[in-house]
Parts: structure tokens; C-alpha cells; sequence
């Protein structure tokens, strides 16, 4: 019992330390916030979408959780398998499994956020058309983009 607790002690400790880890942390919240604001101002409090919305974010969340044992346990470095841009960007030296997924979970988040914002009626459609071209290069398991429309005669206020 003692090593699963010494185990568990050294999970958080490293998560702690863990810059990817508080940033994936951090998304996660932000896109539920905006995404209950976006629910709110569209009336479309929907329980099917936020228990699926919830469980995603839950499973990007325990997933940080048991890759950072995987690190523990074998040491391994993805670095070449990142973009530079996301290695300078994160500043990142070495990439173990938890870090490898958490920047990608931070990127899909990210385009998560800022679609949410938009629909929410913030002026960052710009924005967020530039974020989703850039990860659209090296993926396409982005969230959906259908209910995102341009803004008219270059305005950035949401068209609703």
C-alpha cells in the first residue's frame, strides 16, 4: 500500500512540474467555461452534449494522468515527432508520452476555445481561422468547424 502511495505522491509531484500538464488542466476549464456560456446564449443547454463534452475533457485529463506513469516508468523522448513550431513555442527539451498527448490535446483545445468564444459572440473569428489553418497542416481531427461562419463585410462580430 505504501508504494502506491509513494506512486501516487510522484504522479502529482511531476504533474505539478508538469508545465503541458497545468496547461492541458487550464484548457480544459477555459473551453468549459465558454462552452456553457455559448450553451446558455444559444439555449441549447443540451444534457447528451455536455455528458459527451465531459467525458472527452475527463479522458484527456486521466490520460495526462497514466502517460505521466508511463514516463515514470520508461523514459522516452518524443521530441521528433512535434512540429518545431510547438517545440519553440512550449519551449520544450524533452517530450515523454503525457507531454506528447497533452500538446495535442492543448491544440485541439485551443480551437475548441476559440470556436466557442466566436460563437459566443467575441471578435476572434481571425483569430481562430489562422489557429485552425496552422493545425490543419498536421491534422484533421479537429473539432467541427459547421456552425462557424464567416463574418459579414469583414466585421468580427458574430453574424447571430
Amino acid at each position: 500500500m505504501e508504494k502506491f502511495i509513494l506512486l501516487g505522491q510522484n504522479i502529482l509531484t511531476m504533474l505539478a512540474g508538469n508545465r503541458i500538464a497545468i496547461l492541458v488542466a487550464l484548457a480544459v476549464c477555459i473551453d468549459t467555461v465558454f462552452g456553457c456560456l455559448r450553451a446558455i446564449r444559444e439555449h441549447k443547454l443540451n444534457s447528451c452534449f455536455g455528458i459527451d463534452g465531459a467525458l472527452r475533457k475527463i479522458a484527456m485529463l486521466v490520460s495526462v494522468v497514466l502517460l505521466a506513469v508511463v514516463d515514470l516508468v520508461i523514459h522516452i523522448n518524443l521530441l521528433p515527432f512535434l512540429p518545431e513550431e510547438a517545440l519553440t513555442f512550449f519551449g520544450l527539451q524533452r517530450v515523454g508520452t503525457a507531454e506528447f498527448f497533452g500538446v495535442l490535446y492543448i491544440c485541439y483545445e485551443a480551437v475548441s476555445i476559440l470556436k466557442n468564444m466566436y460563437l459566443c459572440g467575441l471578435p476572434v473569428y481571425g483569430i481562430w481561422k489562422h489557429v485552425r489553418d496552422f493545425l490543419g497542416k498536421y491534422t484533421d481531427e479537429l473539432p467541427d468547424d459547421d456552425e462557424i461562419k464567416a463574418p459579414k463585410h469583414g466585421n468580427e462580430e458574430n453574424s447571430k
